[in-house]
């Protein structure tokens, strides 16, 4: 099958049932009557994913925005909101403007902002994403197919999980393939293009500046991407994205440009029979996957604690000579897990230490006097010393370490440690 054969069979799999957007409008509709019996000059707009027309099938969240005129700049709009949703009984989120959560046919995260056409009176962030809206369905008027490009950008990158600009996955968000796939004019452009990053990419769709690099905050070009948005010129759309996320997109592109496959629009079910499957790759290894329950709270927050949790444990194997030979994590909500294949060998029960140079007499003194043992030596000028090593099999270090209180601060619980 040629390549675009393929992308045509993947379009029709991600477009959604069109149903559901007749019942995310009749909501819509309920909330505007909502709004209109308690006199505020406002509206409720379908915003994000589906309010663009780019949702995956069977996976999109619900975002609305409900937009009060701009004479409420000074008014608590969070409260007003809870005024007028208060008859369905919904759920308080804090966040840097509060908002609130309901549960009907869909899960609903409804947002007050700012009615504002101007992003230099933005008063929150989340003012401005109903121009995002705007501005992609503008565009996808004068090329609808960017609707599937879109698409087919977001699953791409779900599948090599690089989707999401939360600070535990540090990846593109949707807003920023939207501008990337308009940019590029389809989704084979901006695989190709992605390919063909050098280490450092800026890209100003708009050319709203001379030079990004010298007219944006340098706050905001610490990302190896530099994406001048298009409705916020003093803005670097993509300031989110790791050096980790901008590699694995461009080895990724070029990987699939190569060898065009299904299998790079289809998420992978990392549990231990997948696990298993990587740990034949490598010789002498064992696997070994903790299971832990994130705290209640925010995913962004459960999943950036949970992600700490797992870089201790990560760097606390280096410091104790452990080879970690493939690694990873994966959240959820619900649940989370560590996994981590490392040599099986067990460690030798002694390890080096590295003293002090011997010019340094008072360093140098205490050094053998703790270490008083038969196993000191010299070498270029600096003492050494073989101690017992406290941990010499993976078992032993995971059983000890992953009940830090370090770690147990991070997460609600670990469920149990398996070793394969």
């Amino acid at each position: 099958m040629d390549i675009y054969s393929l992308l045509e069979k993947v379009k029709m799999t991600l477009r959604p049932d069109t149903a559901a957007i007749a019942q995310i409008t009749a909501f819509v509709e309920e909330i505007n009557a909502a709004i209109k019996a308690k006199g505020y000059d406002a509206d409720c707009i379908i915003g994000g994913s589906v309010g663009k027309g780019t949702m995956l099938k069977d996976d999109f969240d619900v975002d609305l925005f409900v937009r009060f005129d701009y004479s409420y700049k000074d008014k608590d709009i969070s409260v007003m909101l809870n005024k007028i949703l208060d008859h369905l009984n919904p759920t308080l989120i804090h966040g840097s403007r509060d908002y609130f959560q309901i549960q009907k046919n869909f899960t609903y995260e409804i947002i007050p902002v700012l009615n504002i056409t101007d992003y230099k009176k933005v008063k929150n962030v989340t003012d401005m994403s109903p121009l995002h809206v705007t501005y992609v369905k503008d565009n996808l008027k004068k090329k609808p197919s960017l609707a599937d490009d879109i698409r087919l950008a977001k699953q791409f990158c779900k599948a090599s999980t690089c989707y999401g600009a939360e600070s535990y996955i540090s990846g593109f968000s949707g807003h920023v393939l939207d501008i990337l796939v308009i940019h590029y004019g389809s989704f084979l452009n901006f695989l190709s293009a992605a390919a063909e990053w050098k280490a450092k990419k800026v890209i100003d769709p708009e050319l709203h500046l001379e030079d990004p690099e010298k007219e944006l905050n340098k706050a905001k070009q610490q990302s190896p991407l530099i994406l001048v948005d298009p409705l916020q010129p003093d803005r670097n759309a993509a300031a989110a994205l790791s050096q980790e996320k901008y590699d694995m997109i461009r080895q990724t592109a070029r990987a699939f440009l190569e060898n065009p496959a299904e299998e790079y629009f289809q998420q992978k079910k990392v549990d231990s029979a997948y696990l298993l499957q990587r740990k034949k790759i490598h010789k002498n290894s064992l696997l070994a996957v903790i299971h832990i329950t994130p705290l209640e709270d925010k995913k962004d927050i459960s999943g950036s604690k949970a992600l700490k949790a797992y870089e201790h444990i990560k760097k606390e194997m280096h410091a104790n000579g452990f080879v970690i030979l493939e690694d990873g994590w994966r959240f959820h909500p619900s649940h989370t897990l560590f996994y981590f294949i490392v040599n099986s060998i067990p460690l030798p029960p002694l390890e080096e230490q590295e003293g002090p140079p011997t010019k340094n007499k008072r360093h140098y003194k205490e050094f053998i006097t703790k270490h008083n043992t038969d196993k000191l030596y010299i070498k270029n000028k600096r003492v050494f010393a073989y101690v017992k090593r406290k941990y010499t099999t993976i078992e032993e270090f995971l059983n000890a370490k992953v009940v830090t209180a370090y770690v147990k601060e991070r997460i609600k619980k670990v469920e149990k440690v398996e070793f394969l």
